[in-house]
């Protein structure tokens, strides 16, 4: 006589009692499950944090401006305005934020120059507009860092020592800072520019 392969396994056939103790413990599990709920999750902490404690008047979030849906005051002719950075922050301390914008005509061939532009939504129609030109593009200036902190716009200009030199090949970077203060944007740049 030969012998299976495989042994027999009769403990492993099923019977109704199986499928009844089953349920069961099915039935138990969900049950228990329903009874034994955690507390609904909430946003707010309870306790000293800064969340219980913040002034009944402080403003709900309020995204920053999109420099996507603003006409910038520049004249690209037949190409487009292109924003190459943006960085946001309040920086005019009314509790909504402002878009840092750097743009530039997307020229084709060569480096166009930069213009770097605060945008603020209008208190009356929400919708985002320009309200103040850091760096206009007629100064030939290229903006290769940006940054908002602390109500502090901060960039990195690349420029010219003279109109001499070739527009490929920019030679002078400032690092430059503006505060806004008395209803202006006020320029803190370092006196001394470095060459490259």
């Amino acid at each position: 006589m030969q012998h299976p392969a495989v042994p027999d396994l009769s403990h492993t056939h099923t019977r109704p009692i199986h499928w009844v103790a089953t349920a069961t413990a099915v039935a138990a599990v969900v049950a228990l499950s329903s009874v034994l709920q955690p507390d609904a999750a909430t946003a707010a902490q309870s306790g000293d944090t800064p969340a219980a404690t913040a002034p009944k008047s402080a403003p709900a979030h309020i995204a920053p401006p999109d420099p996507a849906t603003v006409a910038f005051p520049l004249e690209c002719g037949p190409v487009k305005a292109l924003v190459q950075k943006k960085a946001s922050g309040d920086l005019d301390g009314d509790g909504r934020p402002e878009t840092v914008a750097v743009v530039h005509c997307d020229a084709p061939m060569g480096t166009p120059p930069d213009g770097v532009y605060v945008i603020t939504r209008d208190t009356d129609s929400g919708k985002p507009r320009v309200v103040a030109t850091l760096v206009d593009p007629e100064d030939r200036r290229t903006a290769t860092g940006l940054a908002v902190r602390d109500g502090v716009v901060r960039a990195t200009l690349l420029g010219y020592s003279t109109a001499d030199v070739p527009s490929c090949c920019p030679d002078v970077t400032d690092d430059v800072k503006w505060r806004w203060k008395n209803g202006t944007f006020v320029s803190d740049t370092p006196s001394q520019a470095r060459t490259v």
